[in-house]
């Protein structure tokens, strides 16, 4: 007997309009599903991740997360789309999810008529990066060491996933980069990057001297070659900002990311002085 087809929602993360933010695909009740069966779903939406919730109500609710070509450990913006699902359903509040990497708690509350969900990462880390590394990192993006952000310099970053970090001083320099995406996926795969390679560039501070930032994450899966909005990534980095020293907890930093693929998107994180980082951001269904 054929198990029948899963409801799957699609949300677009980070954003109040759907054209915009970083979709992501949403089974809000996945324990029929196998891992075949989670891969070919995922694959069908095509987007960047597909979100499954094993189980329904409960006071810890699994998840697992899906790419078009492989399970991904963690991944933010399903994980705020599809928090942000279940509370226009059962009402805002506190979501617990077991995910790959560790329990990651979401907070819900409506704002402005729209809910806003909040989640809080494991521990973050941040790793050295080897010089070996850096050299082909910049290959890949055509950049030399001296566009490189002298105050962010070059580290690998875990928060859920490991992303390498690099901050590109020069606007016109970050805007312009290109890379290949075969080459990238490749240099992925070999350094056990799961999820993104990320690249930034400062912005001038906000008002009250929070730190600003764009972000150009480099995710080459299916049609896909640059995320739009990378949760797991901006808690990555608020974990690279702490242990560097840049910001002193607690603190708010905003991303802007998804401008040169066309969805543009905002991401709100808070650096606690300890602990996991708070990613924050808004969700809408996808018609």
């Amino acid at each position: 007997m054929t198990a029948p087809t899963p409801e799957i929602l699609r949300y677009a993360a980070f954003t109040t309009d759907p054209d915009g933010g970083n979709p992501a695909g949403i089974v809000l009740d996945a324990a029929a599903l196998d891992d075949a069966a989670m891969l070919a779903v995922a694959g069908e939406v095509g987007y960047a991740e597909t979100a499954f919730v094993a189980g329904g109500d409960g006071e810890v609710r699994g998840i697992r997360y899906f790419s078009p070509v492989a399970e991904v450990p963690f991944c933010g913006h399903a994980t705020v789309a599809t928090a942000v699902a279940l509370a226009e359903r059962e009402g805002p509040g506190r979501i617990r999810f077991a995910t790959p990497v560790g329990e990651v708690a979401i907070e819900t509350a409506e704002v402005d008529g729209r809910i806003v969900a909040s989640f809080t990462s494991v521990d973050p880390r941040v790793e050295p990066m080897p010089t070996a590394v850096l050299a082909e990192l910049l290959e890949l993006v055509g950049l030399d060491a001296g566009a490189l952000d002298e105050r962010h310099p070059p580290r690998i970053a875990f928060a859920g996933n490991r992303h390498p970090v690099l901050v590109v001083a020069d606007a016109g320099a970050f805007d312009a980069f290109t890379f290949d995406a075969g080459r990238a996926r490749a240099l992925m795969d070999e350094h056990g990057w799961p999820a993104t390679i990320t690249v930034l560039h400062r912005l001038a501070d906000a008002a009250d001297g929070g730190l600003r930032f764009e972000a150009r994450n480099i995710f080459p899966v299916g049609r896909i070659v640059e995320d739009p909005a990378t949760g797991a990534a901006a808690a990555a980095v608020g974990g690279y900002l702490r242990e560097l020293g840049t910001v002193v907890p607690p603190a708010r930093v905003v991303i802007a990311q998804g401008r040169h693929v066309g969805r543009p998107s905002g991401l709100v994180v808070d650096i606690p002085a300890t602990g996991g980082v708070v990613v924050s951001g808004s969700a809408v269904p996808i018609a």
